[in-house]
C-alpha cells in the first residue's frame, strides 16, 4: 500500500514504506538490512514493554499475549543484554472452518535491553501470568567506599 495515494507524504512514513517493501532482492543492494535484522526488528516493535527501578531491583513487564510459559525465553548476552523472546504460531485450521478476518498478530515477539551495571545477572526471576511476562533483575549492593590507607610516618 503505497501511503502517497492516502495523502500521507512524510519522509517517515516513505522510510516505512520501503521498509515493508524489501524484496528478495536485499541482498544485491549494498549495506541493506538482512532479513534476519528486518524479522528482528519487526519484533521488537511490536512487543510493548515497561521498565520500573526500585531500591533492589528492575523489573521488565513485557506484553505476550497467547504465549505459554514454555513458549518463552528468556536469556541473557554478552553479560549485560536480557533478551526475551517468544513466538506465537497460527492455529490450526479445522475442517469446515476459515478465516473470515484475522487481526490477532502471529509471528516472533522480541525484546533486548542493556542491563545496567549493578544488575546481578544470577539473580533474574521470570512470571508469566494473563499473558503479561514480569522479569526481575536484582541490583548488585553498592561497593563498600574504600577507607582511607594510612601510612605511619617513621621519624628518621
Amino acid at each position: 500500500m503505497d501511503f502517497r495515494i492516502m495523502g500521507f507524504d512524510s519522509p517517515l512514513l516513505n522510510t516505512l514504506q520501503h521498509m515493508m517493501d524489501l524484496s528478495d532482492d536485499t541482498e544485491k543492494i549494498p549495506n541493506a538490512p538482512s532479513k534476519v535484522y528486518m524479522r528482528d526488528a519487526k519484533a521488537m516493535a511490536a512487543t510493548p514493554a515497561d521498565i520500573k527501578e526500585y531500591p533492589k531491583s528492575y523489573v521488565f513487564i513485557v506484553d505476550m499475549p497467547g504465549l505459554k510459559s514454555g513458549d518463552i525465553k528468556v536469556q541473557v548476552e554478552d553479560d549485560n543484554m536480557l533478551l526475551i523472546s517468544g513466538e506465537r504460531k497460527r492455529e490450526e485450521e479445522k475442517e469446515g472452518a476459515k478465516y473470515v478476518r484475522m487481526e490477532r498478530r502471529v509471528g516472533k515477539l522480541m525484546r533486548k535491553f542493556a542491563l545496567p551495571e549493578n544488575a546481578n545477572t544470577d539473580a533474574i526471576s521470570a512470571i508469566c501470568q494473563d499473558g503479561v511476562l514480569t522479569v526481575t533483575v536484582e541490583k548488585l549492593p553498592p561497593p563498600e567506599p574504600k577507607k582511607p590507607k594510612t601510612i605511619e610516618v617513621k621519624i628518621a
